[in-house]
């Protein structure tokens, strides 16, 4: 199978997005970042348990994949998920009371920040284990061809996540029977707190399946417009017949790995740098004003919006009641 070579893209081309388009994805990028500051001060609270990964600052890519799919195709990703249900469409008041372990919540309050599902957003959950939802992903786009479905499935999996043998032995299954799969790796350059050219011999991770004749391609995930093309790309390329594709989102995370880490790892000064520089809602607002589509007072009335929406969410979810202990055992176990 011969190889498909791409180069880095590490910037967006000319894109001619719509206002419409450019208010939607700053919307919706200004929903997770708030869902997720939210989401901070509740862990604080003591009113989420166990582990809670934040999303704030990789927005961008699950805003530009998501713009570039037909709406019916799968998603499947690790721990730092939030961002991923919000951008499928997932309630935000459900995904909140989920965190907090509330009976309103989308698994009834017992699946928590890595275990909460929706079938009706084709959203196949966060999962736990490192780079356990790679092979998960890839069973979904085996059934998506074996229907004759004319879906891909989206897997998201991280740069430490990369290095798991699992990873290959799906790359492999995935190549040999041509599966639409697009590989996303979010690279936010830390795995836990190792950087990647600490942990990885091949800092570029869009060639790591180059020895499957997968294509591959980098792109800047900080920037929402440059992702959506990368993304349409890539599923265009799946939905067509061709096999896999990889996606390398270079992105970053504005706070430690889970929140346990303070993130001793990185500068202040690197930090500092990212959000100045590169953040991706600053990056569409600056188009929007630029553009003429909406001065600050506007923008100011999108983020009241979004903090209201929010509020509202944290409230249902402290309200919501925990799940009675009958429901102990309930979607536990199938009988077949």
């Amino acid at each position: 199978m011969a190889t498909t070579k791409r180069k880095r893209a590490t910037t967006r081309a000319d894109n001619q997005a719509s206002s419409e388009d450019l208010l939607k994805y700053y919307r919706d990028m200004l929903l997770i970042r708030r869902f997720e500051e939210k989401a901070g001060q509740l862990y604080g609270m003591g009113l989420i348990g166990g582990f809670c990964h934040l999303y704030i600052g990789q927005e961008a890519v699950v805003v530009g994949m998501q713009a570039a799919t037909s709406g019916d195709d799968g998603v499947i990703t690790s721990y730092r998920d939030h961002g991923h249900m919000l951008a499928c469409g997932m309630d935000s008041a459900g995904v909140m009371a989920e965190l907090t372990g509330r009976e309103g919540g989308y698994s009834h309050g017992k699946g928590g920040s890595m275990h909460m599902f929706s079938k009706e957003k084709n959203f196949y959950g966060g999962h736990g284990i490192v780079g356990g939802q790679v092979p998960l992903g890839t069973g979904i786009a085996f059934n998506y061809k074996y229907r004759g479905e004319d879906k891909v499935c989206l897997t998201y999996l991280g740069d430490g996540a990369v290095n798991q043998g699992q990873v290959y032995e799906s790359f492999n299954m995935a190549a040999l029977w041509k599966l639409p799969v697009v590989y996303c790796i979010e690279n936010n350059q830390y795995a836990m707190g190792t950087s990647t050219q600490r942990h990885s011999a091949s800092p570029d991770l869009y060639q790591r399946g180059e020895a499957y004749g997968i294509p591959g391609e980098q792109v800047d995930g900080m920037d929402v417009l440059a992702v959506k093309e990368a993304g349409e790309r890539a599923i265009k390329h799946c939905r067509e017949g061709n096999g896999p594709f990889i996606l390398e989102l270079k992105t970053y995370r504005y706070r430690g790995h889970s929140m346990s880490d303070p993130a001793k790892y990185r500068t202040k000064d690197e930090l500092d740098k990212m959000r100045k520089e590169h953040d991706p809602i600053d990056m569409v607002k600056k188009l929007l004003i630029d553009g003429n589509i909406l001065d600050e007072d506007g923008l100011k009335d999108i983020d009241k919006e979004v903090k209201a929406e929010i509020a509202k969410a944290a409230e249902f979810a402290q309200n919501s009641p925990e799940p009675d202990r009958s429901e102990l055992f309930t979607d536990i176990l199938i009988e077949v």
